[in-house]
């Protein structure tokens, strides 16, 4: 009952592989979550959300798939099951995304990926720290080459 549990000391627990094949260790992780304390996710959430309880760390890669983000953004899912919720709005975040826009697209094109959405637009590529070069319009004349010696 380790994944999408809360600590007593408002602490999300993951579940990690042991060092016996086979087993998992639960742990207590840095990341808090406000306003939910000592909670253990119901089976009606995991179910309904359509995570696994034996999941080993999380990614967004799951966001991605078209039958788990309509599980994620079904009624049964936003309606009840606030601290799955909160977990997959901060990893959509951390992909630029919002979890919101992301299940809005979903149920408006249910055959679409979750992909294809973050792909078109709805997730800024990085940034870069150079300026873009001048277009051709702003450049009067033509490069010069080195002048042989």
């Amino acid at each position: 009952m380790c994944s999408f549990s809360i600590s007593a000391s408002g602490k999300r627990c993951i579940l990690e592989t042991a060092n016996v094949a086979g087993e998992f260790t639960c742990r207590t992780s840095a990341v808090d979550v406000e306003g939910i304390v000592n909670h253990v996710e119901t089976d009606e959430c995991v179910s309904a959300c359509g995570v696994d309880r034996k999941t080993v760390g999380i990614s967004s890669d799951s966001l991605m798939e078209a039958g788990f983000a309509a599980k994620l953004c079904s009624s049964a899912c936003l309606d009840y099951c606030p601290n799955i919720l909160d977990l997959y709005f901060n990893l959509a975040a951390g992909e630029g995304a919002f979890l919101p826009d992301l299940c809005d697209a979903q149920r408006m094109n249910p055959h679409r990926s979750m992909m294809e959405f973050i792909s078109s637009g709805a997730a800024p590529g990085p940034v870069s720290e150079i300026a873009p070069g001048p277009t051709s319009e702003e450049v009067s004349s033509p490069a010069l080459a080195p002048a042989s010696m």
